[in-house]
């Protein structure tokens, strides 16, 4: 579907009843988790220039030269998001050092950092990995985002990594085209999904501590979808002359072709809430330091497959972690220097 081959043979997607269609391949951790963490974990407070301090958990320890994983959640997301918790949980158990950054506005980070996040605030992703202690960026840093996250993961990326020891990225289910995204999200079909991402988005806003004015408490609160709400809120509160200037000076599509850096995306072309010309449309092949898969079928951070219980996702991401930044000799849990299973298919974007 125009991407790009990837470097070694990736495990075809298929879903897994009774999660077939996109709806039910989105819903399916809304509905079974999981729920509940790993036990341990490590609270970080990561100072920014203006004296917040952004929330982090680590997980897991490297051993070798491993570079860290650092997790960003999408909207409305936090540390907890049931997505979130899947992935650090699978990269932990497969031997990497996992951090979840909780960006301002989500609830781990409110206490300590007033304010909020959006779709290219990459300022504060860049200071969050400046504050991050040597011992555990020694060896780099590979970040991870989901949904909005892997927008920002993407524009960062774009911008040369603001000249940080981030060794490549991954993303996954990315909205590239933010104003697409938004349209897409507003449509009919969507009505469930916007009712919930909105009322979301408002109550993380509204939330004590969250630092609005009287004036943008308004404007959140009479807001009837998500552009009024970026339009109202959002652009206004960054310096964007309204939504769509906001959505295209932050859009990942524009900053793909200044990534230099070993870049996996992943992205279902049935995805409910991105259109897929927002991936189809992107001429791969000239982008050689980006390795993108996409799948017929998957859905929104879905990608539940017959052959593992582990999101297809996810173990495709840990195959290519193993591949491009695992130290010699550093085994997974299973054995291998690599989470994801060797597959006889091929490894088409099909």
């Amino acid at each position: 579907m125009g991407a790009r081959a990837l470097k070694w043979q990736a495990p075809r997607f298929r879903e897994r009843p009774p999660w077939i269609g996109c709806d039910l391949q989105t819903l399916r951790n809304s509905f079974f988790g999981p729920f509940r963490d790993m036990p341990g974990g490590q609270r970080l407070l990561l100072p920014m220039a203006d004296g917040d301090r952004l929330a982090a958990r680590l997980d897991g320890a490297a051993s070798g030269r491993d570079p860290l994983l650092v997790l960003i959640h999408g909207l409305a997301g936090c540390e907890t998001s049931a997505s979130i918790i899947a992935s650090a949980r699978h990269l932990a158990g497969q031997g990497w050092a996992v951090l979840r950054l909780n960006l301002r506005g989500s609830a781990p980070s409110r206490p300590t950092a007033a304010g909020h996040y959006h779709a290219g605030r990459t300022e504060d992703l860049a200071e969050a990995l400046r504050r991050l202690p040597h011992d555990l960026t020694r060896h780099g840093v590979v970040l991870i985002g989901q949904s909005l996250g892997g927008n920002l993961v993407l524009k960062f990326m774009g911008e040369d990594g603001h000249g940080l020891p981030v060794l490549g990225a991954a993303s996954v289910s990315a909205p590239l085209d933010l104003a697409g995204t938004c349209a897409k999200m507003m449509a009919p079909r969507n009505f469930l999904y916007h009712s919930y991402m909105l009322a979301a988005m408002k109550r993380e806003a509204l939330a004590a501590g969250a630092g609005v004015s009287s004036a943008e408490r308004a404007a959140i609160a009479a807001a009837r979808n998500v552009f009024e709400y970026d339009d109202r809120f959002i652009a206004p509160r960054f310096g964007y002359s309204g939504a769509l200037n906001y959505y295209e000076r932050n859009a990942a599509k524009n900053f793909l072709c200044r990534i230099a850096r070993p870049t996996l995306i992943l992205h279902a072309l049935d995805d409910p809430w991105i259109p897929a010309s927002c991936y189809t449309a992107v001429d791969w092949p000239r982008l050689p330091s980006i390795e993108a898969l996409l799948t017929e079928r998957g859905g929104h951070l879905g990608f539940h497959g017959r052959d593992s219980k582990i999101a297809w996702h996810d173990e495709v991401t840990t195959s290519w972690l193993s591949r491009n930044f695992r130290s010699q000799g550093n085994k997974g849990i299973d054995g291998t220097s690599g989470g994801a299973r060797p597959a006889p298919e091929r490894p088409a974007a099909r």
